[in-house]
């Protein structure tokens, strides 16, 4: 990778996270709120919830699937969607049978809400309208908030195409950083908190003919992408510092996750049937929802009592199945919720042998991501400030510490970050010093 624009930008600290995520970090809530799903209530992107009632019902039954991607646009093969569909939505029976917006479903604030009520201004640049989930609970935490759809451009499967789309939200920012909003149209602050999503590494890494070589070097295409963002970055700390704002600002770049296997020796396509018709066996309707996606499995049963059934028929197909561990009882409660206390959280969790992905062939997806292994979570992290000599930190850290780190650096407390307090979230070692000017910026930018 060039690493021009990063060396131009002073990174500062430099630490892979280990932080066990499911794919709700394919969707930033753990980095925005410092929280787990243990707060969050996210537990992955698409989810299921015995709570709510399906999209466009009368709320007379109870538990549907809750798919927050471009399933949910008006207009999913335009780039710009039409916005959220309300017909799409679950509906929530304790509230008028309203529809759940993306906002509505996360069950705590984050960085965008609290520095906004601080009196800050707010963007931030991403792949879907369901980044609404952005806005928080309040519904109102980005002002400044651009989330063209990216489905179009996955269809093409296409690295200079997911690239240009890229281009698109790197002009979002530079707009911001000149004063305006995103369009470049009308005048704006300069955000206090904001930032964007690329896409090209992720689409380069997952593409059959790209990805990784078996020894871990990149792909002339991946190569190419990793280049692309590069140089994207650059323009942004160029106009930071055109604009007399780059010593006053504190930049981030990481990612929300990681993809697997690096090796294409390692990769196996999963059978998706394998898992589903072990549960149907038992009884055809002990199975409420089997979310098998990227590199995770999980399974929502009718039944809680009757989950030691279930896990003992998975275990008689482990091999088939390709069946690493299995997470249910007390060693699922150990990392997450209850499931027998909250609705959302499945019985069973199945992380697969290293190398499977729950995919479909027709995909030509190589990699992919949403489990535990170290590849799935072990992601960059690239922090530079101003007041800090070059050093490099090698105590693991969460992805999540950067939410309360933000808000030290401008100086809010984060304990104002409910999930925060909850979850005792410490911030990064080693960035003790706020920045020092009244006029400070956060910038992030993540690369999946």
């Amino acid at each position: 990778m060039d690493t021009r624009a990063i060396d131009e930008a002073r990174y500062h600290i430099q630490q892979r996270t280990n932080f066990f995520a499911f794919k709700l970090l394919a969707r930033p809530v753990g980095v925005v709120t410092g929280g787990s799903p243990l707060s969050t209530g996210v537990i992955f992107e698409n989810n299921y919830d015995r709570s709510l009632s399906p999209p466009g019902s009368n709320c007379a039954t109870f538990g549907t699937a809750i798919v927050y991607d471009s399933s949910i646009d008006k207009d999913p093969d335009s780039l710009d969607a039409g916005g959220i569909d309300p017909a799409k939505l679950p509906r929530d029976p304790a509230k008028g049978c309203r529809p759940v917006y993306p906002h509505d479903y996360i069950r705590v604030n984050n960085i965008f809400e609290v520095v906004k009520s601080a009196g800050g201004y707010t963007a931030w640049a991403d792949k879907h309208p369901a980044y609404d989930f952005l806005n928080g609970p309040s519904g109102t935490g980005v002002d400044d908030l651009f989330v063209p759809e990216i489905r179009p451009v996955t269809k093409a499967r296409s690295v200079p195409k997911t690239e240009a789309y890229d281009d698109s939200k790197t002009q979002a920012v530079l707009n911001e950083i000149a004063g305006k909003d995103h369009s470049g149209t009308h005048d704006a602050p300069v955000p206090t908190v904001f930032g964007m999503n690329f896409q090209a590494v992720s689409m380069a890494q997952k593409m059959t003919g790209h990805g990784y070589r078996e020894d871990g070097t990149p792909s002339s295409g991946l190569k190419d992408a990793f280049d692309h963002t590069d140089q994207a970055i650059g323009k942004m700390i160029a106009a930071l510092r055109q604009r007399g704002l780059l010593d006053s600002t504190m930049v981030i770049v990481t990612a929300k996750h990681g993809d697997v296997p690096i090796a294409p020796s390692k990769l196996r396509l999963a059978n998706l049937d394998l898992i589903p018709n072990a549960i149907k066996v038992i009884d055809p309707s002990l199975l409420l929802n089997a979310e098998q996606d990227g590199s995770i499995a999980m399974l929502w049963l009718k039944d809680h009592a009757r989950t030691s059934e279930a896990v003992r028929a998975l275990r008689a197909k482990q091999e088939e199945a390709r069946i690493q561990q299995i997470f249910w009882g007390e060693s699922l409660k150990l990392l997450f919720a209850d499931p027998e206390q909250d609705p959302r959280m499945p019985d069973i969790i199945i992380q697969p042998v290293f190398g499977t992905i729950y995919a479909e062939a027709k995909d030509n997806f190589i990699e992919e991501h949403g489990g535990f292994t170290e590849e799935d979570t072990h992601v960059a992290l690239l922090v530079s400030l101003p007041s800090l000599k070059a050093q490099q930190i090698k105590a693991p850290v969460r992805t999540a510490q950067i939410a309360p780190t933000i808000l030290e650096q401008l100086q809010i407390d984060p304990q104002r970050l409910e999930a925060v307090a909850k979850e005792f979230t410490r911030s990064l070692p080693g960035l003790q010093s706020p920045l020092r000017t009244s006029e400070g910026q956060a910038f992030q930018c993540s690369a999946r």
